[in-house]
């Protein structure tokens, strides 16, 4: 019998990728948007080519109203629900000292607010219909990194690692796992122009993710090879939170052999 998995915010991006990888290993789609149909129905597309029956969804996760009628949409459907990926989320970025209620509020009712809810809903009927489930949280390697004009998204992933650790907890008499993952850059198909390329050389892997991988990743934790955990949260960022400013960096060539031989010595 396949599972069921309900993905928020599975238009494009990791979302996207999730919904395929996952249909692909054995699970019926539930695909959340919130603005683009037409990227959620390419999406159902691409998951009914793998075998897997795709449900779309439109629902605001910043609304708890839509998130009640989403989950009763959702099991409708499928009768239950196996997993859910809270990836649902934006990033809007201004100085500390600029911010306004509308953008915090914004920013913190998708980011924080959708997941708290969403995840209770699902927990909700997991219990109810006896399913030893798993809810995935989309944390972000800012929630340990402190980027400029991000005193908001920042603290907000932070919230969520922190909140996976308590459902954990909660949940785990019923058999429910949480866990959550901390991506890093992931290559979104941002413009060639975009400022955000400047951040590649500076990641000691020297390059982004691609949604793809990071599926693979989710796809694994949440399957029974990872039964035994819960409450973590696996940071993806391909080390771009491991260099520091030291003296020794500054003139340094690490390419070089004889360069970590003479450090060493």
């Amino acid at each position: 019998m396949r599972k069921k998995a309900l993905i928020t915010g599975s238009g494009r991006g990791i979302g996207r990728a999730a919904a395929i990888e996952l249909a692909r290993r054995g699970y019926d789609i539930g695909i959340n948007y919130s603005r683009s149909e037409k990227a959620a129905q390419e999406v159902s597309k691409l998951v009914e080519a793998e075998g897997a029956q795709p449900l779309v969804i439109k629902a605001d996760v910043g609304k708890v109203s839509d998130i009640k009628r989403m989950f009763s949409e959702f099991v409708e459907r499928f009768g239950q629900i196996d997993l859910l990926i809270n990836n649902a989320g934006i990033s809007k970025f201004k100085p500390f000292i600029k911010v306004d209620e509308a953008l915090w509020d914004e920013v913190t009712a998708i980011d924080w607010k959708g997941t708290y809810f969403c995840a209770q809903r699902a927990a909700q009927l997991m219990i109810e219909k006896e399913v030893r489930g798993v809810i995935l949280n989309m944390s972000s390697n800012q929630k340990d990194g402190c980027w400029p004009t991000s005193s908001i998204y920042g603290p907000t992933k932070a919230a969520v690692a922190k909140f996976t650790k308590h459902i954990a907890m909660e949940l785990a008499p019923y058999g429910i796992r949480a866990a959550a993952i901390s991506p890093g850059y992931t290559d979104v198909g941002w413009p060639e122009d975009n400022p955000v390329h400047e951040a590649k050389d500076k990641i000691p892997l020297k390059r982004f993710a691609t949604p793809e991988e990071i599926a693979r990743v989710i796809a694994t934790l949440v399957s029974d090879d990872f039964a035994y955990m819960t409450g973590s949260c696996l940071d993806i960022d391909g080390g771009a939170l491991l260099p520091i400013i030291t003296e020794n960096d500054l003139n340094t060539d690490w390419s070089s052999v004889e360069a970590t031989k003479d450090l060493a010595e």
